[in-house]
């Protein structure tokens, strides 16, 4: 434990809220782990199924089955499904656009006639059960649409993240194989275009197996329409039949592919199968978000990624939420965006990152301050550790002090929600996931394969299997059991390092890749960068290590300040002694350097590889097509002087 952690203050549910959270025993988690398949299957039952499943769980490491022999389709049970529980005219999604003012509502019903026109245009485009379909829009209602469009005929949806590049969209259509692209004219994002539209067709150049594309009209932007190929999705779905029945999916068919970068730089198709999946990310929505029926609720990820396929669209519609999307940033047009949406919206419960929270933070709380924010009543943390002053900042100024905060810890490859307190029955730590989701058997083991019972560090582990996890790589097997359980066989290994507490809680320190080897000494990139971002002055800092001949390692630190304060060597000196404090001396950054920004995606991930590059003064950053500003690698080549 570091210091940080031993002295944070701790927070039991507030009594209010507890009194109504949707669990309110702690004898779950007993009961969970007395027998894990009865407890999924008392789950699953909460779905629509065509048909029971014949046995709950079939494990042959690392094969695995849930619900085998059950009947099920994930469309019917976001949209047809609540329909028939009398939802038909509940709101579904909110829509907010890029620019304030821009609106769409779509109640339950409106949503399931959309899905089935577009659903129809699937089939009259040849698109047929098991036949791949990628989907390249912006955060629009069209996306969640054609998703459900496609997991209702049976059609696996590979949505790519608006931002990537031609190159990364082909990569990704050529892999799966797709039949049909869904894209735009282009993708408008905090007052900027991006050319989706131009992006596909130059990806479409090497790309043989794409037949047709539609396009939907989001800007009115002029774009090259090739004949016979491209289709505009408005003029499709005039002509489209209104009703389309959703197929009967096995349990086991595919339901998406969703590509996440591998270290060897080749995407890795991570596929996930319909009837445990849809019971795993229902099941973790209801009670991890404790949602009630007259919630508004905003996950705040694109659905390029996989919080948004997760807690954006299959998740909460499958539990008949209200959803709100948003198709811009925090900052544009002004840098309340976000409190006026809550304030507009009376939004109760935000699932945001961390990154986002950090922002924030540098900002000060004058924005906060301008609107009301007394709607909102539970806060969520997704995509990264959080560290413990900025889980306090946020429950502090953006929850009022009022809103439990669940952190939580989870991956592509899970599918859903792994690690996270239940909010109305679990006293928090700012900064970790607490515990295992009833059902979720994690563990630490040691590089040897020795479990660490009690308090210790080492490789966070899954020893049982869980409904949502990936079933498989994508025509890639061989990379499937390599990548996740070669190294100790029949348990999953998440690739992620973590710690757990006297009292059984988990404290997730970051990628085992992210490990700094100094002089012998495993430090995690996480720990350190928690430790300087407790000092006062430090809004954000990204951590990376540098080959160093006498070391092994050394540790960098990539340094941004709240505003008036400045990097000078003072200041690298207590910033030093603050990481000493923190965690130790063998952990004190050998070079600090202050800098105004960092390299992010536009999810917000920081691309500590382009770091990693410039420290050693490597010319060639690789791929910067995903980041969300490039301009800042010039920016941190020339504060490269302001090492200290």
């Amino acid at each position: 434990m570091t210091e940080e952690q031993t002295r944070v203050r701790t927070y039991p549910p507030p009594e209010e809220f507890a009194a109504r959270a949707n669990v309110r025993d702690a004898g779950i988690y007993e009961e969970a782990a007395r027998d894990p398949e009865a407890f999924w299957a008392g789950r699953a039952r909460r779905l629509h199924w065509f048909r029971e499943w014949d046995e709950v769980l079939r494990w042959d490491p690392p094969e695995v089955q849930w619900f085998v022999g059950g009947k099920i389709n994930a469309s019917y049970n976001c949209l047809d499904y609540q329909v028939e529980q009398g939802r038909g005219e509940k709101t579904a999604i909110i829509w907010e656009g890029d620019e304030p003012g821009d609106t769409r509502t779509l109640t339950y019903s409106e949503l399931k006639a959309e899905v089935e026109k577009f659903a129809n245009v699937l089939k009259s485009l040849g698109v047929r059960r098991g036949d791949p379909v990628s989907i390249y829009l912006p955060m629009i209602p069209e996306l969640p649409i054609a998703m459900l469009a496609c997991a209702r005929i049976g059609a696996p949806h590979s949505v790519v993240f608006g931002a990537f590049s031609a190159n990364s969209l082909r990569d990704r259509i050529n892999d799966c194989e797709a039949r049909v692209l869904v894209t735009a004219d282009s993708g408008p994002r905090g007052g900027k275009r991006t050319p989706l539209k131009a992006n596909s067709d130059e990806a479409l150049e090497d790309a043989p197996s794409v037949e047709n594309v539609v396009v939907v009209r989001r800007t009115g932007d002029d774009v090259s329409m090739v004949e016979g190929r491209d289709h505009w999705w408005h003029e499709l779905m005039a002509g489209a039949d209104p009703e389309c029945p959703a197929e009967e999916m096995d349990s086991e068919d595919i339901l998406y592919i969703l590509y996440s970068s591998g270290s060897t730089g080749k995407p890795k198709g991570i596929v996930h199968t319909t009837g445990g999946y849809l019971t795993h990310v229902n099941t973790t929505t209801d009670w991890v978000f404790d949602l009630k029926e007259d919630d508004i609720y905003w996950c705040t990820a694109d659905i390029g990624w996989v919080t948004g396929h997760s807690y954006i669209v299959y998740g909460p519609l499958s539990n008949g939420a209200t959803v709100l999307m948003f198709e811009g940033t925090p900052a544009y047009p002004a840098s309340d965006r976000w409190w006026d949406i809550i304030e507009r919206h009376r939004v109760n419960i935000l699932y945001t990152a961390p990154t986002a929270i950090r922002a924030f933070m540098k900002q000060g709380t004058a924005d906060i301050e301008k609107h009301d924010l007394s709607s909102l009543r539970l806060l969520g943390s997704v995509g990264e550790p959080i560290n413990p002053r900025a889980w306090e900042w946020y429950h502090e100024h953006v929850g009022g002090g009022r809103c439990p905060v669940v952190d939580t810890w989870w991956q592509t490859e899970t599918g859903g929600i792994m690690i996270t307190p239940l909010p109305g029955i679990t006293t928090t730590k700012p900064g970790s996931a607490t515990r295992p989701f009833p059902g979720i058997f994690a563990g630490i083991y040691d590089d040897a394969g020795n479990e660490i019972e009690g308090e210790g560090s080492g490789n966070l582990v899954i020893k049982r299997p869980w409904p949502g996890m990936l079933r498989t790589l994508y025509k890639d097997p061989q990379r499937y059991r390599e990548t996740y359980w070669e190294k100790y066989g029949d348990v999953y290994f998440a690739g992620d390092g973590a710690r757990r507490d006297e009292d059984g809680y988990f404290w997730i320190t970051g990628r085992v890749d992210d490990v700094i080897n100094v002089s012998g000494h495993r430090i995690s990139t996480a720990e350190v960068e928690s430790a300087l971002v407790g000092h006062p002055s430090v809004a954000e800092a990204a951590v990376i290590g540098r080959h160093d001949e006498e070391t092994g390692q050394a540790i960098v630190a990539y340094v941004i300040l709240e505003g008036g304060h400045e990097g000078n060597d003072e200041m690298a000196q207590e910033l030093r002694q603050q990481v000493r404090k923190v965690i130790g001396a063998h952990a004190r950054p050998q070079e600090i350097i202050f800098t105004p920004d960092l390299p992010k995606t536009r999810s917000g991930k920081i691309m500590r590889r382009i770091l990693r590059r410039l420290s050693e003064g490597q010319e060639d950053l690789g791929d910067t097509t995903t980041l969300a500003d490039p301009s800042v690698v010039e920016t941190l080549r020339a504060h490269a002087g302001g090492r200290s």
